[in-house]
């Protein structure tokens, strides 16, 4: 029987293969419960049920999202970015920085980025075709990705395959032993990188949304280089590693699963499907908060100052919201699932990653009907992300 003291401050403990059936028990018995501290870090409070957890994201007032918004940041004391960061910034001051992001990542901004993200995706595939084994993580999922945050972004090709490298490191690792310091430290070189980009624009813009916040003004002055910068490295976490990791999660289960893949071959609304494949195969287990106020909640009394996670990874199988809620139905609706968040801090990037995993996926159907395994994939050890570093197969 699976035992439900698990530390899940440690990434080795979201790679077991029982952690579905730890969560479907934990909804079932305690939806809400405290994690206790360890010696290395404080006890936080573990929200599991979908209810509870939209309830939460909406409540703004009650908890806020401005010491950190992941256990990482938020057992080390907070976030350093704290107040620039659209992820951890609160209203009102959040709806201002809020409106200097959307336009560049809306719908409509979005078109034009359609048919390259097409072009790129169908050589990437086409070129894989009947080749033999390639790591579909690593040589296509990365690098439609990353190349698209880059164009957005206005950073020179000459440093996509370096940010491809420490966006892998940053939030996670492909070895279980990797300490630490090692995903700290690619974060760091990341923000070097976008801090060298922010300075190099300003003397001579180049077009992209780090022009564009250049010209802008945040309560009445010149956005800073550190409110850029941390605004852009937001960007590419977000718009490459979790959209990176859906499409190889999804792409691994097809794989798993032909018949999954075949019904995907028949499905026409692919808008619908996509939903689907978001709340299926996200991978951000949990997103956190730290309660402004003491809150009572069913089966929780909540100190202020007291961590609150939300865990996505159980909310999005909740049996209570979703009928059938293990099996992937490309055609339900609604889909009311919370990978992007919910309430003010849904995803900014949320039209960004609909458009990648839509077009990767109708395009990988294009080219091939046959997925084939060509090896074992290797997890992401992380406490934050879920999923593989690499999926080594074949198309034909």
């Amino acid at each position: 029987m699976i035992a439900l003291d698990l530390d899940l401050t440690e990434p080795l403990v979201h790679a077991r293969a029982d952690m579905a059936e730890f969560w479907r028990i934990q909804r079932r018995h305690r939806p809400i419960f405290w994690q206790p501290g360890t010696a290395a870090a404080s006890g936080f409070w573990v929200v599991c049920g979908y209810h509870a957890a939209a309830g939460i994201y909406r409540d703004h007032v009650r908890f806020t999202s401005q010491r950190g918004n992941v256990l990482l940041t938020l057992l080390a004391g907070g976030d350093s970015a704290a107040g620039d960061m659209l992820a951890v910034t609160d209203p009102p001051r959040h709806t201002v920085l809020r409106r200097l992001l959307t336009p560049a990542l809306s719908r409509k901004a979005l078109c034009a980025l359609a048919n390259p993200i097409r072009d790129r995706t169908r050589r990437l595939l086409s070129d894989r075709v009947g080749t033999g084994p390639f790591d579909f993580a690593r040589e296509v999922a990365s690098r439609i990705l990353i190349y698209t945050i880059c164009d957005l972004l206005g950073i020179a090709e000459r440093d996509h395959e370096l940010l491809v490298t420490l966006t892998k490191q940053a939030l996670g690792s492909e070895d279980a032993a990797q300490p630490r310091i090692d995903a700290m430290a690619a974060r760091q070189e990341i923000l070097l990188c976008l801090l060298e980009l922010v300075q190099e624009q300003r003397r001579q813009p180049a077009g992209g949304l780090v022009s564009a916040l250049i010209a802008e003004t945040f309560e009445g002055a010149p956005l800073t280089d550190d409110q850029i910068v941390t605004n852009c490295y937001s960007m590419i976490l977000g718009g490459d590693e979790t959209s990176r990791l859906i499409l190889t999660n999804t792409a691994q289960a097809f794989v798993a699963d032909p018949s999954l893949w075949d019904a995907f071959g028949e499905v026409t609304d692919l808008p619908t499907a996509v939903e689907e494949i978001l709340r299926c195969f996200a991978p951000t287990m949990h997103f956190g908060r730290v309660a402004r106020t003491d809150v009572e909640l069913p089966g929780a009394d909540i100190a202020a100052g007291d961590i609150v996670t939300l865990w996505n990874i159980s909310a999005n199988r909740d049996e209570s919201r979703f009928p059938s809620p293990d099996t992937v139905r490309f055609d339900r609706k609604p889909n009311p699932h919370l990978s992007f968040g919910f309430g003010p801090h849904h995803c900014v990037g949320a039209h960004l990653a609909r458009l990648e995993i839509g077009i990767v996926l109708d395009e990988l159907r294009g080219v091939t009907r046959v997925i084939r395994p060509a090896g074992t994939p290797r997890p992401l050890y992380s406490n934050f992300l879920h999923g593989y570093a690499t999926l080594p197969i074949e198309l034909a």
